[in-house]
């Protein structure tokens, strides 16, 4: 039996962004393409083999310690985006200002996938780390471009804020691409 299951599900791309400067701000640009690099999305400033731990992993390191860079990509479901809208009281918001790097439609309770399943085409594979738990950082772009509503985003996006990913294999993906989800063989720790 294979170490990864080919699952039904298949989720396609209906945005894509990049962050070409991190200093200048949390939020991505609508791209076309990404062109995807062992170390992240070329061009992008959350790009490398290794970033600097923050506050998700103080308890197994001191900050800025040298570490794998699994959050090299944020993806998220548009379904969930949708909900998340829906809780917050807006017809729509823009994945811009929650840095999505991959927003995909067609794949259920997405955010809650098993860490080390893959998103697969017959060009590009990436695998996911864990659920990308939401923080305040996106309110202050939410905010500004809709006043009041920038503080009811990290409530409302609770699993459902996707989860972050890193490149297994190169390549580019494109806006309509789909990647088939591939789901660890494993049954669920029972400690």
């Amino acid at each position: 039996m294979p170490a990864l299951e080919v699952s039904e599900y298949v989720g396609r791309i209906v945005w894509l962004g990049l962050n070409d400067d991190r200093a200048a701000g949390l939020g991505n640009r609508a791209v076309e393409t990404l062109d995807l690099r062992f170390s992240g999305p070329l061009g992008e400033s959350r790009s490398g083999l290794t970033r600097a731990s923050c506050s998700r992993v103080v308890a197994q390191y001191p900050r800025g310690t040298e570490i794998r860079n699994t959050r090299q990509i944020c993806l998220m479901s548009a379904e969930e985006l949708a909900d998340i809208s829906a809780e917050m009281g807006v017809d729509a918001l823009n994945p811009a200002f929650l840095s999505v790097s991959v927003l995909l439609s067609g794949l259920p309770d997405f955010t809650h996938v098993p860490p080390a399943s893959r998103l697969v085409n017959d060009r590009v594979s990436i695998t996911m780390d864990m659920e990308n738990r939401p923080c305040h950082l996106p309110a202050k772009g939410i905010e500004a471009a809709m006043p009041g509503k920038g503080g009811l985003f990290k409530a409302a996006a609770k699993g459902r804020r996707g989860v972050t990913g890193w490149v297994e294999r190169e390549g580019v993906l494109r806006l309509g691409d789909e990647l088939r989800l591939h789901v660890p063989a494993q049954r669920a720790w029972q400690p």
